[in-house]
């Protein structure tokens, strides 16, 4: 098995490759109609999920040359979060490259498979020599374009970059089959809740217990109980990726004001404000700093319909009312909470309401925990493959038993 080095550098001259920076631009070129700017925030390991809060006007179109988005690009963060990698499909809508990411652009898979190169920037050989590269401002963490140019691939041959492209893939098509399920197993509960008819007011204290998080960061650890952030919850699913771990001789500390267990409502109560999802069962962890938790008073009433409760219009309206609108950051008034009013369904509804959308919600759970399960074992497979440790025909073998 072939597996020479080659130099970015050298794919570059080769013509096989294009390595592009973002575009800076000037406030002047903000406006609509126009093509929404990529940020670094944006670009998560393995997906993009844009928020697009800033688009360059079509008039400028024609100065952004090819840093604007195309199917296929390989997306690198370089600034800020350095080494976050994500792949644009034909999924995503066209945006403009933002200075803090990178791109690279194939103009052929003769010499290099375009997943083969994606994985490549989640290996351990990337890493090794992006962090001798890596620079250190008062502001961020960056890589510059030279540095990248010169780094050095382990390239195999085609047939062999296919093949780990294909296992790998294959797992991660899965994954984002599963995403898939659970958004729209959410969508639908979210949708039965809206139309469920009559609706009765409480106050949140009325059916529910609040319990705010920690005022401070433990120190983070590799593994352990999980220390949850408020970029996990996203549109009632509780993302992982997004949270770290903490040791377990501060476990108990950092949750003697509350433990989270499954059915509560986990929320972020400034910044990120309107966002909830529902604790995953299984799993040990504790608050972290602007989170909250509502924890249902009443067995009648589950926590995935407190979640739609909490999700629904006539909840968001008066977080929007009643929210603290400050100089540095939006927050709820956390104590002031419990008196905040919610609407449910009319009693009648909510054995049968609970149980309808407590099938969704363990649908979109089931998905999300085997997306665990499936992202662990392309971990573990990524480095073997890579390296050249595990034969191809091994790790396919693994991936059809977990798929």
């Amino acid at each position: 098995m072939d597996r020479g080095k080659t130099s970015m550098e050298q794919l570059i001259k080769d013509g096989e490759l294009i390595l592009g920076d973002g575009y800076r631009t000037k406030r002047a070129e903000h406006g609509r109609p126009g093509i929404p700017i990529l940020r670094v925030a944006e670009v998560l390991n393995g997906r993009i999920e844009p928020a697009f809060a800033d688009y360059v006007s079509e008039h400028f179109r024609s100065v952004m040359g090819t840093k604007t988005s195309q199917p296929g690009d390989i997306v690198l963060t370089t600034k800020g979060t350095v080494g976050r990698v994500a792949l644009v499909t034909a999924q995503h809508p066209e945006f403009v490259y933002s200075p803090q990411v990178c791109f690279f652009r194939l103009n052929s898979e003769s010499v290099i498979v375009r997943r083969y190169l994606y994985y490549w920037f989640r290996s351990t050989e990337f890493w090794r020599q992006a962090v001798n590269h890596k620079g250190k401002t008062d502001m961020a963490d960056y890589i510059n374009l030279a540095d990248i140019r010169s780094l050095e691939l382990s390239l195999p041959n085609i047939a062999v970059q296919q093949g780990i492209s294909e296992v790998l893939g294959a797992l991660d098509d899965k994954i984002a089959v599963n995403a898939r399920v659970a958004a729209t197993s959410m969508r639908l509960a979210a949708s039965i809740f809206e139309d469920s008819e009559p609706t009765v007011e409480f106050t949140l204290g009325d059916i529910a217990e609040v319990f705010d998080g920690p005022h401070a960061t433990p120190k983070k650890t590799e593994d352990g109980p999980w220390f949850l952030s408020i970029s996990s919850l996203k549109s009632g699913l509780l993302d992982l990726d997004e949270s770290a771990h903490l040791g377990e001789e501060d476990y108990p500390r950092w949750t003697k004001r509350v433990q989270p267990r499954a059915g509560d409502v986990l929320f972020s109560y400034e910044t990120r404000l309107g966002d909830a999802a529902l604790m995953l069962p299984t799993i040990r962890a504790c608050l972290g700093r602007r989170m909250g938790l509502i924890r249902s008073r009443r067995t009648e009433i589950s926590g995935p319909l407190l979640l739609q409760a909490y999700l629904g219009n006539n909840f968001q309206s008066e977080i929007s009312k009643r929210a603290i609108h400050g100089a540095t950051v939006d927050r709820i008034p956390i104590k002031e909470l419990p008196r905040w009013p919610i609407k449910l369904p009319a009693s009648r509804r909510w054995e049968r309401l609970s149980t309808m959308l407590k099938s969704l919600s363990d649908c979109a759970t089931h998905r999300t925990l085997e997306n665990r399960s499936l992202a662990q074992l392309r971990d573990t497979l990524l480095p073997k493959l890579m390296s050249g440790r595990l034969r191809i025909r091994d790790a396919g073998r693994m991936v059809e038993d977990a798929t």
